[in-house]
């Protein structure tokens, strides 16, 4: 499952938050369109320039319009100081990441804003005070190099993961430098791998030797932006040395290598092409060279274990005329060998198949076992599961009721994994586990950083308009009066198969909860609570469906009087930052509040904006007439009328999102300006596709987001 989130007006961590993650598998990258396919002259197309004067002049107005306001009024310095204790907290959850045997740990303090990449034994992690070793100091290498860089990850060479490549990004775009470093000695290698700014993925085949996909240069990057040819790089060579050894097509979203490894020595090299968001060709280097794997488009291969191949099945699939058919949300099993002799006849075998109310969400290998978990009615589960001669046999473990459960991390050297487990109102925790033994115990839990001790959570169903139930979750005090009077901020994401679940924030509970406010998370179709046919409900123009199911959780929310339009905000992030514009315009006497984050709005430009491209896959193309009709029906820049009163929104973006791109939030706050409607418009320099790039500009997010709902809310 592709995992996505929300940005801060969500009970989402920020280590998980802001979405539409272009082709992540693969590296991303994106281009700036030069004209829009509007039929109309776009007279907002200026603003398109990203960092171009005129472009940065209009920013600099309206951000100073808007700070001059929210940053005056009383709620915020107590709402900035709050949120900025909150991202300071030392008491906070530190994520775990096994590697080598070791503990490591990305983590941001008042001293390191940007972040420390640190390790400790695994003994030592679940004491009190772990003595953490700092590995990478991401501040200190930014002062030193006068770039602000932000950690984006590790690649390492398996087995041992001593040799990586650390992703540096300046300012928090999507784009990164890559260079070799030495996990044990804290040291970046001498005359090592570097790889320079460029959307781009590596793979390791040997210590001596990378798969290489990124710009190299005129006519190999797709129209999405996505590097589309691999090439194998020797340690010791120019790259402009470097081999091509795959190549997909300037029309695919983007192309290149995966290396797949278990601790029994399987290793498989595949070759995937993806040619839309959601469907793929993938191929495997056999002794006859690179073959066409068997699989359907919309699956892919998402681990090794014990010789064989993890497939993940997002649609229904029958190997073999009147063979056993498998269901779409099913993980299968390939036969490493079998697949080595003859890659275009498949005999899949099932592990985990859906049932009407329990998916597939994830899964990891640890060194002999598969960690799985799922979604029953957006509850979550985790399983532990073991190869054997005749299949797999499974134990399911101990997962509290009403609690979400991610797998944090899994180790490749033995059977250790943790898995991290939250509620709307429970502090995050971490339990390690035992794969052998089937074991879980607390290894660390996070103190509560609000009072949720006048708190509740229910869970309620909404009817939409074509009869679908959708469920979603309040979050109330439990005094609540059914008057509706409450301050309500209700969430959704609905698209690309990214399922919402209960998660502790803070933030949320410090600036809204704890004050009164009333909190509600919406799982409309278009995600993946239901697995892939709840997402595949709302592709493309069967987009309005997911409208009409949010618009009818509000509907739902006054007419059990919990609120009232008065009193209900409405707020999301990229694909749920078009979902709220399109909402603030189908029905905008529902809402006194929307808050709209690095959206998507231009739906008939998105296709020459950043990144777009790749989302044909989600949202249809203007080039095919039908989908440009719905997307021209539902474009919210492109339907913002002068004579309607709309809500006035808050628009959040930021000038370095190279994913979304912040073309779309100013052409939507212009037009609103040109046609008289009141709006508060905030773009910050740096952040990419998020909500700040280091702590204090998340807190400032934080901080205006919730001035802004407090004054358009509360009484």
């Amino acid at each position: 499952m592709r995992l996505t989130a929300a940005t801060p007006g969500s009970l989402l961590t920020l280590a998980s938050c802001l979405l539409l993650s272009g082709v992540p598998a693969l590296g991303q990258t994106a281009t700036l369109a030069s004209a829009s396919p509007n039929a109309d002259v776009d007279k907002y197309q200026w603003l398109e320039d990203v960092s171009g004067d005129r472009s940065m002049a209009w920013v600099k107005a309206e951000n100073a319009r808007t700070a001059k306001v929210l940053e005056s009024d009383p709620h915020y310095a107590p709402d900035l100081a709050a949120a900025l204790k909150i991202a300071e907290d030392p008491s906070r959850l530190p994520l775990p990441s096994l590697r080598g045997g070791e503990v490591y740990n990305q983590w941001r303090d008042a001293t390191n804003p940007r972040g420390l990449l640190r390790r400790t034994t695994l003994a030592d992690y679940a004491t009190a005070a772990p003595h953490w070793q700092t590995v990478l100091d991401f501040d200190a290498l930014g002062r030193s190099e006068k770039v602000g860089w932000v950690g984006h990850g590790l690649d390492c060479l398996y087995p041992g993961d001593r040799l990586c490549l650390v992703n540096l990004s300046s300012g928090g775009e999507d784009a990164s430098t890559m260079r070799e470093f030495d996990l044990k000695s804290g040291q970046f290698v001498a005359n090592g791998f570097v790889l320079p700014h460029s959307k781009q993925n590596a793979s390791w085949v040997d210590q001596n030797t990378l798969l290489v996909e990124r710009d190299w240069g005129p006519g190999s990057m797709t129209s999405s932006g996505y590097p589309f040819i691999t090439k194998e790089w020797k340690r010791g060579t120019p790259i402009e040395s470097a081999r091509e050894v795959f190549r997909g097509a300037p029309t695919d979203e983007d192309s290149g290598a995966r290396i797949l490894r278990d601790a029994q020595g399987d290793f498989v090299e595949l070759f995937v092409r993806n040619l839309t968001f959601f469907e793929s060709q993938t191929s495997i280097k056999t002794e006859h060279g690179i073959e066409p794997l068997a699989i359907p488009a919309k699956s892919g291969i998402t681990g090794v274990l014990g010789g064989r191949m993890l497939l993940e099945l997002r649609e229904d699939w029958t190997p073999t005329p009147g063979g056993q058919a498998f269901r779409q949300g099913s993980l299968l099993e390939l036969r490493i060998a079998d697949v080595m002799k003859d890659p275009a006849h498949l005999r899949p075998a099932p592990i985990f198949e859906p049932t009407s109310q329990e998916f597939f969400a994830e899964a990891g290998a640890t060194r002999d076992e598969l960690i799985l978990t799922t979604l029953e009615n957006v509850q979550g589960r985790a399983y532990v599961y073991t190869p054997t001669s005749a299949g797999w046999t499974h134990r399911a473990l101990p997962i509290p009721a009403n609690m979400t459960v991610d797998l944090a991390s899994v180790s490749n050297t033995d059977n250790h994994f943790f898995l991290r487990l939250a509620g709307f109102l429970t502090p995050p925790s971490v339990l390690l586990g035992d794969g052998t033994s089937g074991t879980l115990q607390q290894a660390k839990s996070q103190p509560a950083l609000f009072d949720a001790s006048m708190d509740t959570v229910d869970q309620f169903e909404a009817t939409s308009k074509d009869g679908t139930r959708i469920p979603y979750f309040v979050v109330h005090p439990k005094s609540m009066k059914l008057d509706g009077s409450n301050p309500t901020l209700l969430t959704a994401y609905g698209g690309f198969e990214v399922a919402m679940t209960p998660q502790y924030s803070a933030n949320v509970g410090k600036l809204w909860l704890e004050k009164g406010g009333v909190y509600v998370l919406a799982n409309i179709r278009g995600g993946g609570e239901f697995g892939p046919a709840w997402h595949e409900a709302g592709l493309k123009t069967h987009r309005q469906r997911i409208y009409d199911d949010f618009a009818a959780v509000g509907q739902e929310l006054v007419r059990r009087k919990i609120t009232s339009p008065e009193h209900l905000g409405i707020e999301g992030g990229s694909n749920g930052g078009l979902l709220m514009g399109v909402e603030m315009e189908q029905h905008p006497t529902l809402w006194n509040a929307v808050v709209i984050q690095v959206p998507l709005l231009d739906m008939l430009g998105f296709e020459h904006i950043a990144a777009g491209a790749s989302w044909v896959g989600e949202y249809g193309s203007v080039s095919n007439p039908e989908q440009r009709s719905f997307l021209a029906g539902i474009s919210p820049y492109n339907n913002l009328k002068p004579d309607v009163h709309y809500p006035e929104p808050l628009i959040f973006t930021t000038t370095k999102d190279d994913r979304v791109g912040p073309q779309h939030a100013r052409k939507f706050a212009a037009k609103m300006e040109e046609f008289h409607e009141p709006f508060f418009y905030d773009e910050i320099t740096e952040g990419g596709h998020g909500s700040g790039a280091d702590l204090k500009q998340e807190a400032r997010t934080w901080a205006v987001t919730y001035t802004y709902l407090a004054r358009k809310l509360t009484p």
